[in-house]
């Protein structure tokens, strides 16, 4: 295993771009911690040597398969074992967790706090595996504080990354490693915004960036999706109102989401199917909170009802299907909720009939009426002027 982390050098890749780092007086006049105050840390346990709640066993293995859509025989049968990523899986606690953590941790994560390291984010993970876990096997771990590196600039801001390593072992014998890496910072700090320009130029290229509903703030807006070259196919199958799904050329299996290699036979070759539509609810959850008033604020428009409309037929028109909203007010949504209102939505699993299965939501019904097994029906779905999604409306009768 290498000496730096992938986290580890996207920050030193960072730290030139923003000005390096040094020594002397921390955040808000504290004094800058040491080194070797920290580095005492290193080796010390986080916690008590542990054991796993349950032994390995088929229906977790299945579970777990299910979720994530890994048929690999290896992980069926007699001879099952588990797949390798489950490993950390084995050592958690649940939601009452591990009662025997120690100090040394929290010690560590206090000094920093009180240096102004106040923030922490998780940048990566690394697991090695020297063993299969099979059904029966009795897990055990134990963890310690591994490294804490010396101070790092990102573009987040200067900080310290700590990495914790599990020792895994089934049966007494070692079965893997993992290593879990956060970097506990202080935020750089960000510009601060003036009340008004002296140049009337600036200030018309500063709005002249501003999306429609941003000008005139009277509708909240989703984040956009992150397009790249991996997905960017898929996301040109949407503004055609196509819902396309790889497909392997060297074993012919179809995989969603989209990605760059076949998890079957490795292959980098692919092309695309296209979706009939059709599906049906796998699993969902009702998100409450945090409440978001952009994903419950339906884009129904006065002049084109629904605003959710049925994937594209082969005698539609293209320009029907490709119209875009008008800029007049939404008209109050058919389910009863109040435009602009954050409230619950489900969040469904769709299986389409075609046999992967995706993450979109689902309308048609309250949030309250929707059911596993649910025939749904794949529509686009303007949730602003500028964007357009998938979404599975619930078909007629079929509301729970």
């Amino acid at each position: 295993m290498s000496g730096v982390s992938p986290g580890e050098q996207r920050a030193a890749d960072e730290e030139a771009e923003a000005g390096g780092c040094g020594r002397g007086t921390g955040r808000l006049g504290t004094p800058e911690l040491t080194y070797e105050q920290l580095k005492v840390y290193e080796g010390r346990p986080t916690s008590a040597p542990g054991v796993g709640k349950d032994l390995v066993n088929e229906p977790m293995i299945r579970h777990w398969c299910e979720a994530v859509g890994d048929t690999n025989p290896a992980y069926r049968g007699p001879d099952a074992i588990a797949p390798p990523t489950m490993l950390q899986a084995w050592t958690m606690g649940g939601l009452s967790g591990h009662a025997d953590r120690s100090g040394a941790y929290d010690e560590l994560s206090g000094l920093l706090d009180s240096a102004g390291y106040t923030s922490i984010v998780a940048t990566d993970c690394e697991q090695e595996y020297l063993r299969p876990l099979r059904p029966g096997d009795r897990i055990t771990f134990d963890s310690v504080i591994e490294s804490v590196s010396e101070r790092k600039t990102t573009k987040l801001g200067t900080g310290h990354f700590i990495t914790t390593r599990m020792d895994i072992r089934a049966n007494g014998e070692p079965a893997g490693t993992h290593r879990f890496r956060v970097l506990k910072y202080a935020p750089a700090a960000r510009p601060p915004k003036t009340a008004g320009r002296s140049s009337t130029a600036g200030q018309q290229s500063k709005t002249a960036k501003r999306p429609k509903a941003a000008e005139s703030g009277s509708a909240p807006r989703r984040p956009r999706p992150v397009i790249n070259r991996d997905n960017a196919g898929f996301w040109e199958g949407v503004r055609g109102h196509r819902l396309l799904i790889q497909r392997c050329t060297g074993c012919r299996t179809l995989r969603f989401p989209w990605l760059p290699g076949c998890n079957t036979c490795g292959s980098p070759e692919w092309d695309t199917v296209e979706a009939s539509g059709a599906g049906t609810v796998f699993s969902y959850v009702v998100m409450h909170h945090p409440p978001f008033p952009a994903f419950t604020a339906p884009a129904q428009r006065p002049d084109q009802p629904p605003a959710q409309r049925p994937a594209q037929t082969p005698d539609q028109p293209l320009a029907q299907r490709s119209a875009r909203p008008s800029d007049q007010p939404p008209a109050p949504p058919s389910d009863g909720t109040r435009p602009g209102a954050a409230t619950p939505y489900a969040v469904g699993l769709i299986e389409l009939s075609e046999g992967v299965r995706m993450v979109s939501n689902i309308v048609g019904v309250p949030y309250d009426k929707v059911r596993i097994g649910m025939p749904v029906r794949l529509e686009f779905l303007w949730v602003d002027e500028e964007l357009e999604l998938p979404v599975f409306r619930v078909a007629e009768g079929g509301e729970g």
